[in-house]
C-alpha cells in the first residue's frame, strides 16, 4: 500500500523514514515556514493544521498523516495570493516581532472557534513568544489594527508595518535553515559528562566505521589558538580562553569532539561510540568559593589569555571610589545594606545557534567559504573565523539571514567555528544546529549575580554614600564577563548622586555552563539590588520612595559620576527621568486596581527606575549606503541584523523622510558581509542610534546629491527643487527619479551616499515600572492588577514597534522575575534543559503593560531617537520585588520569587508573629 498525503493542496507519495516526525517530513519538501523550536511539543513554532485541526507536529507521526490533509502556514492563504483574515491581522497588528513563532501562532489561531476565542489563555497555551509579550497577538486575534499607511515624507513618528511582514506571515521569511544545500552533511556533538577533566585517550574508531560517517574531529585537530566567543568591535575586551576543541574539558556539556555523516542519526550514533578516558579533576562551583585559596585553578594560563588573576580564578574585577564611603556612612542618619541574588536565565530565543557552511566558486583561487548563521553580529563572526584559521577575509562571507531571536545570546561565536573547520576539511557544505537542551547546556545564560549593596541617607533623603560589592558568575569561560560585570555597576550607580562612592566587583570562574551577554548587559542584576535598597532606606526614612529618588537622580546636564570615574563620551542628551517618574505618580494617582484583588488576599504597590547608556563604550560602527536605483526606487545596505529589533523598519523610516518618498520605495539589503559595509553589530541597543545615524547620514547625502545634480540638469535654482515620492518638482516642472537615474548614468554619475558612525558620543535613556500585584497568603499565588512602564526613548521613531520592544521587555523580565531559572546541580550540571523544565511566560502569565514615552528629543541620537531594546528589562524585577514587600512585609532579597517560595515566607512570618503575641 503506497504512503499518500495532501500537503496545502498537492499531493506527496513519498513514504516517511522509520519514526520520522510530520515537521521534519514537511521542511523536508520545502515548506519551511514549519519552525523547529523545540522538538518537544512545547512551544508550538511547528504547528500545522491536520484536517482542520491544529497540532505540534514535532510531535507528530509522519505516517498518521496518510491519507489525511494538512495545511502548513504557506497554504493559508487564498487561492491567488489573497491573505487568510487571520494573516491580515498580525500584519495589521505587527503581532509578530522576530517572527520565528508566528506561524504557529496562525496556524493555531486561523483554527480557533468563537468560543475558543473567548479563553484566549487557554487557547494559546501551547504556543510560545519571547519577543512580544503577547499583547500585539492579542490584538491580532482581536483585529485591532495598529500600522499605518505610508506617506510620502512622513515616515519617522509612524506605526508603519515590518517590511518583512508579508514573508513573516506567509511563511515564506528565510531563517538561518530555511534553504536547501545540495550535498549537505550534518554536524553533531559529544559534550562532556564531568564538570572538570583532561582527556587522556580519545578513540574515534568505531565512531568512523558507523555508516554514513565522513568525519570525526577531536582537539588533535583543533588550531592551537586561545579566544574568546564573545563578540565585540575590539576583541581584547574579551578574555582569550577558549579553543575550538580542547583536550581540558570544564563544565558538564563541553564540546569533546564532532561527528560529521550524512544524517543527524548517524552522527548522534557515532558521538556514542567514541571511547573517551577522561582524568577527572577538581571542581568549584561556587564562585566565593573559586577565589578562596587553594581552590582548583580552572585556567592554568599565562597573561597573553588576558585573564586578569587566573591563580585567583578572577575573570576580571574592577575597585574605585570616589570620595570616602566611610565618612558618608558616618554622616548618614539612616544606612540600610542587604545582599541581592539574581539567577541564571536562558535567553529562549525559538531558533537555536546554528549555521551552515557551504561553498561558492571564486574567479580565481580557492573556492569561497559562505557561512549562514544565526548571529547578531556577522562581521565580527568573519573576523574571528578569519583569524582563526589563517584565511583572508575576501575568502569568507557570513551571512545572517532573518535571525529568530537574540537577546544578546548571539553576540557569540559557539557553532560557526567548528562548522567551518569541518567544511573545510572535507570540502563539503556542513550543517550544525543546537537541539533545545543544547541551547541549555552548550550555549550561554544570564550571568548570575551577588550583590551586597550599601546604601546611608540624611534624614531629609539626601544620600551620602553608596557601595556595593559585586560577584558575577561567568562560568567555565570568561566571554563577556569582565565587560558584563564592569557595565553592571556603571549607570546603575551613575544614576544617583552621591558624594561618596564606591564599588569592588569581581567577574568569576566557576566549572559551570558559561554566562554571555544578556538584555541588559548586567545592570538589570545589579539595578535589582540597588532599586530594593532604595525602597528600604525610604522606609528607615519615612519617606516616600518616589520623593527619596527625585531628591537624589542626576539631572539634565548633568554627569553620571561614579567610583570608576566619569565614561568621557557619555551623555544626557535629553532628560526624560523626571516624566518617567512623573508617569509613576500619575498610576498611582488614579489607581483602582486594589478593587480587582480576590478577598483576603494582601495587596501592594511598587515602582523603580533605571537609566542605561544608548551604546557601548570603546566604539561601535557602522557604515551605510544610499542609493537610486534605474526604476527610481532606492537601495539601503546596512550591516545590522534583524532579529525582532525593529531597525529594518526605522532604517527605511529614515531614509523615506530624508528623501520625501515612501518606505514601500525602499528595498534594504544587511546582515551579509559581501554586499554591505562593515557593522560591528545588533547588541548594545545599537541598531537605531549607532546604525540608523549612518543611515541618516547616508540619506541626508543622497537628497543633497539629488537636488544639486537635478538642479544642474534642470537648470533650475537648488533653492526651489524639492524630492517626492517618485521624482523631483522643480518649480512647476516634475521630473521623475527614473529621468534623473538616466541623465546621471549619461554622465558616468552614480547617485549613491555612504555615511559612517562611530558609537560616540553616547546618551543616556531612562525607564520607569509600577505594579500593583495581589499575593494570596494561603498559596503564595500572585496576580498582577495592573502594569505601568515609562519609556524615555527620545524621538519615539515607530510607536507600534517601539511599544513591543517595551511590552516584550518587561515580559521576558517578569518571567526572570517569578519564575524562569537555569539550574544546576553540584556538579554544575543543568538540570532545566527543556522548556517543560524551565518555565517560559506563557500567554496566561503576561498582563497588558500600560506604556507612556516621555517627551523628548535626544541631541544625539538620529533624529532625536534613543534605543528602546535592552532598557525595559531593567526596573522591572526591582518595581515587582517593591510591591511584594509592600504586600507582604517581606523583602525578598533572591530572585525568582517563585510562589512557594513566597508562600514559605508568609508562613514563616506568621509564626513569627503568633510566637511574639504569645
Amino acid at each position: 500500500m503506497s504512503y499518500s498525503i495532501r500537503v496545502n493542496d498537492r499531493d506527496f507519495d513519498a513514504e516517511p523514514r522509520p519514526g520520522q516526525c510530520l515537521r521534519t517530513y514537511l521542511r523536508d519538501r520545502g515548506w519551511f515556514g514549519v519552525k523547529k523550536g523545540c522538538d518537544a511539543g512545547d512551544c508550538g513554532a511547528c504547528t500545522v493544521q491536520v484536517d482542520g485541526e491544529p497540532v505540534h507536529s514535532c510531535l507528530y507521526p509522519a505516517v498518521r498523516a496518510e491519507g489525511r490533509s494538512v495545511t502548513t502556514v504557506e497554504g493559508l492563504a487564498k487561492e491567488g495570493g489573497e491573505l487568510h483574515p487571520m494573516q491580515q491581522r498580525f500584519l495589521d497588528a505587527q503581532g509578530f516581532q522576530c517572527g520565528f513563532c508566528t506561524a504557529g501562532f496562525l496556524m493555531t489561531t486561523s483554527a480557533l472557534d468563537e468560543e475558543q476565542l473567548t479563553d484566549l489563555p487557554r487557547s494559546l497555551k501551547g504556543n510560545l513568544c519571547r519577543c512580544t509579550g503577547y499583547r500585539a497577538i492579542e490584538d491580532a486575534v482581536r483585529g485591532v489594527k495598529h500600522a499605518e499607511q505610508p506617506c510620502a515624507g512622513q515616515a519617522v513618528g509612524r506605526s508603519l508595518g515590518a517590511p518583512a511582514g508579508p514573508q513573516v506571515v506567509t511563511g515564506t521569511a528565510r531563517y538561518t535553515f530555511d534553504i536547501e544545500v545540495e550535498g549537505l552533511l550534518h554536524m553533531k556533538l559529544l559534550r562532556s559528562p564531568h564538570p572538570h577533566a583532561r582527556i587522556v585517550s580519545i578513540d574515534t574508531s568505531r565512531a568512523e566505521r558507523v555508516p554514513g560517517v565522513h568525519l570525526v574531529l577531536t582537539h588533535h585537530d583543533a588550531p592551537d589558538k586561545l579566544y574568546s566567543s564573545a563578540r565585540h568591535e575590539h576583541p581584547t575586551e574579551d578574555p582569550a580562553d577558549t579553543r575550538v576543541l580542547d583536550d581540558v574539558v570544564r563544565f558538564v556539556g563541553q564540546r569533546v569532539a564532532a561527528v560529521v555523516a550524512d544524517t543527524e542519526g548517524a552522527a548522534e550514533e557515532a558521538c556514542r561510540r567514541i571511547d573517551v578516558e577522561y582524568e577527572q579533576l577538581p571542581y568549584v562551583i561556587d564562585p566565593e568559593e573559586a577565589m578562596l585559596p587553594g581552590a582548583p585553578v580552572i585556567h592554568p594560563k599565562g597573561p597573553e589569555s588576558r585573564i586578569f588573576r587566573a591563580e585567583d580564578n578572577v575573570c576580571g574585577e574592577v575597585h574605585g571610589e570616589l570620595g570616602s564611603v566611610e565618612r558618608g556612612f558616618a554622616e548618614a542618619d539612616a544606612v540600610y545594606e542587604e545582599t541581592f541574588r539574581t539567577q541564571r536565565v536562558q535567553h529562549a530565543s525559538l531558533e537555536t545557534h546554528g549555521c551552515v557552511v557551504y561553498f561558492e566558486e571564486a574567479d580565481d583561487g580557492p573556492d569561497r567559504i559562505v557561512v549562514r548563521s544565526s548571529t547578531q553580529v556577522p562581521f565580527l563572526t568573519r573576523r574571528a573565523l578569519c583569524d582563526l584559521y589563517d584565511l583572508p577575509m575576501e575568502r569568507v562571507r557570513v551571512i545572517a539571514g532573518r535571525v529568530g531571536g537574540g537577546f544578546g545570546g548571539k553576540q557569540e561565536m559557539l557553532t560557526e567555528d567548528i562548522a567551518v573547520l569541518a567544511a573545510m576539511r572535507l570540502h563539503r557544505p556542513v550543517k550544525l544546529e543546537f537541539t533545545r537542551p543544547e541551547q541549555f547546556y552548550g550555549a550561554t545564560t544570564r550571568h548570575p549575580f551577588k550583590v551586597t549593596v550599601k546604601a546611608g541617607a540624611k534624614r531629609d533623603g539626601t544620600l551620602t554614600a553608596l557601595q556595593f560589592r559585586v560577584v558575577a558568575n561567568t562560568g567555565a569561560y570568561g566571554n563577556h564577563g569582565p565587560a558584563v560585570m564592569f557595565h553592571s555597576v556603571g549607570e546603575s550607580m551613575g544614576v544617583y548622586r552621591a558624594p561618596n562612592k564606591k564599588v569592588n566587583a569581581y567577574s568569576v570562574y566557576t566549572n559551570c555552563v558559561p554566562a554571555g551577554a544578556f538584555r541588559g548587559y548586567g545592570l538589570g542584576q545589579v539595578t535589582f539590588a540597588l532599586e530594593s535598597a532604595m525602597d528600604e532606606l525610604a522606609r528607615c526614612l519615612d519617606i516616600d520612595p518616589l520623593a527619596l529618588r527625585e531628591k537624589n537622580v542626576i539631572g539634565p546636564g548633568e554627569h553620571m559620576e561614579g567610583p570608576l570615574g566619569e565614561e568621557e563620551d557619555l551623555h544626557i542628551a535629553s532628560y526624560g527621568l523626571d516624566q518617567c517618574l512623573q508617569v509613576v505618580r500619575s498610576a498611582l494617582a488614579d489607581d483602582r486596581s486594589a478593587e480587582l484583588a480576590p478577598e483576603g488576599w494582601l495587596v501592594g504597590q511598587g515602582f523603580a527606575m533605571a537609566a542605561i547608556a544608548t551604546g557601548p563604550p570603546g566604539g561601535h560602527f557602522a557604515d551605510a549606503t544610499v542609493k537610486l536605483l534605474e526604476d527610481g526606487t532606492y537601495d539601503i545596505a546596512v550591516g545590522t541584523a534583524e532579529f525582532g529589533n525593529g531597525t529594518t523598519t526605522v532604517h527605511q523610516q529614515i531614509t523615506a523622510g530624508a528623501l520625501g518618498t515612501t518606505v514601500d520605495r525602499i528595498a534594504i539589503r544587511q546582515s551579509d558581509t559581501d554586499v554591505v559595509r562593515h557593522d560591528t553589530g545588533a547588541f548594545g541597543s545599537a541598531g537605531t542610534v549607532v546604525a540608523g545615524k549612518a543611515v541618516m547620514k547616508a540619506a541626508n547625502a543622497l537628497a543633497e546629491q539629488l537636488l544639486s545634480f537635478t538642479a544642474e540638469y534642470a537648470r533650475t535654482p537648488r533653492s526651489l527643487l524639492r524630492l517626492t515620492a517618485d521624482a523631483v518638482e522643480c518649480d512647476g516642472r516634475t521630473v521623475t527619479l527614473k529621468e534623473v537615474f538616466e541623465a546621471a548614468r549619461g554622465k558616468g554619475v552614480e547617485l549613491a551616499a555612504d555615511g559612517h558612525w562611530g558609537g560616540s558620543p553616547r546618551s543616556v535613556a531612562f525607564n520607569s515600572q509600577w505594579f500593583r500585584i495581589a499575593v494570596d497568603p494561603d498559596t503564595g499565588e500572585i496576580r498582577i492588577l495592573r502594569s505601568v512602564h515609562g519609556a524615555d526613548a527620545g524621538k519615539v521613531m515607530n510607536p507600534m514597534q517601539c511599544r513591543g520592544q517595551v511590552e516584550g521587555g518587561v515580559a521576558q523580565a517578569l518571567g526572570a522575575t517569578l519564575f524562569e531559572q537555569v539550574l544546576v546541580d553540584e556538579r554544575g550540571e543543568v538540570t532545566t534543559a527543556a522548556f517543560r523544565r524551565y518555565r517560559l511566560p506563557a500567554y496566561a502569565d503576561v498582563p497588558r503593560t500600560e506604556v507612556h514615552f516621555t517627551e523628548t528629543s535626544d541631541a544625539i541620537g538620529p533624529l532625536g531617537a534613543k534605543s528602546m531594546s535592552e532598557s525595559p528589562f531593567n526596573p522591572v524585577p526591582p518595581a515587582f520585588a517593591n510591591a511584594l514587600r509592600d504586600a507582604t512585609g517581606i523583602r525578598f532579597t533572591e530572585a525568582p520569587f517563585l510562589r512557594d517560595k513566597v508562600w514559605l515566607a508568609l508562613h514563616a512570618l506568621r509564626s513569627e508573629q503568633q510566637v511574639r503575641g504569645r
